[in-house]
């Protein structure tokens, strides 16, 4: 299998800021990567390396062989990209800003196919200006996919779409993979970014922290398994002593319950009986796979949140 994406030791620094911090990363043909990471952790910056809309520091870039910067007319070519921040212009038609996408690559495609395949055919004649945000994001990925292209480079493609236009995406980056094709993106919506991706790599403060598999990931977090623990005593008493059962690699008291990580979802009998010998009570107890937020917490030490910010 052939890289599609290749950076090695990228650095990209703005004046005493360092935005991307020798990251070097491989996307194969035919694999669904996702890049994860808080605000300012280097995503878009590396997404605009890739695309030399910015010049790196040192390091290098490639895209199917070619450098991004010397062969940079090649691998727009051969790349669709739809930005986090991208203009539509008011008074043109969906159909005519995908004409001029045609146009612009030189290719022989069917404007009025892709606005179909991305829910746009009842509106491929309006103008843009009236479209809604979630409409603007499906117009863009329509662009993005004009001559086949085979990386597809996506920031945040989520960002304003209702939940028929998240499965449609879903549909459209799976399509992609199924032909041989690469997609790279990047995405504060981690439960998008588990469910799709075939590896997924970790950015903080530019830094590639992990890389790999949901499952590679857990397992190297030792947090596979979590629980939910409810009890009527001691919450802080309870925390410390349920840390030190074999198998827990992690116990965050949140309020009156313990979450307890783990790589073991057999434990749960043993945490219960557990807290029973040293005198609690458990009043509740819900076990699940760690998602992929828990994993990236348990990478950088952060505090949980219900997203990660672009």
């Amino acid at each position: 299998m052939s890289a599609a994406i290749e950076t090695s030791s990228l650095t990209k620094r703005y004046g005493e800021t360092l935005a991307v911090d020798g990251l070097s990363l491989t996307v194969d043909e035919g694999e669904v990567y996702g890049l994860v990471g808080p605000n300012g952790a280097g995503k878009s910056t590396t997404i605009d390396i890739i695309m030399d809309y910015t010049r790196p520091t040192s390091g290098t870039a490639q895209v199917l062989g070619a450098d991004a910067h010397a062969d940079a007319i090649e691998v727009h070519r051969n790349v669709g990209i739809l930005p986090d921040r991208f203009g539509l212009y008011d008074r043109l038609s969906g159909r005519r800003h995908v004409q001029y996408i045609i146009e612009s690559k030189s290719v022989a495609e069917d404007p009025d196919r892709l606005l179909e395949r991305v829910g746009l055919a009842d509106a491929a004649d309006q103008d843009a200006g009236g479209y809604s945000k979630g409409m603007q994001q499906r117009l863009a990925l329509a662009m993005a996919l004009v001559g086949d292209p085979s990386v597809l480079i996506l920031d945040e493609p989520f960002n304003g779409l209702d939940p028929n236009g998240v499965r449609l995406v879903r549909q459209i980056v799976r399509e992609e993979a199924a032909s041989g094709n690469a997609v790279f993106f990047s995405s504060h919506v981690l439960g998008q970014v588990e469910a799709l991706c075939d590896r997924i790599g970790l950015l903080s403060n530019g830094e590639l922290i992990a890389e790999g598999t949901i499952g590679e990931l857990r397992e190297g977090a030792d947090a596979a398994y979590q629980f939910f623990i409810r009890t009527k005593d001691d919450t802080a008493a309870l925390s410390e002593s349920v840390r030190q059962v074999e198998g827990v690699s992690s116990v965050i008291q949140e309020g009156d319950i313990l979450r307890v990580s783990c790589l073991d979802s057999d434990l749960e009998n043993t945490i219960r009986d557990h807290i029973k010998q040293s005198g609690g009570v458990v009043r509740e107890c819900d076990g699940s796979r760690t998602s992929l937020e828990d994993v990236f917490v348990a990478y950088t030490g952060g505090e949980r949140q219900e997203k990660v910010p672009a």
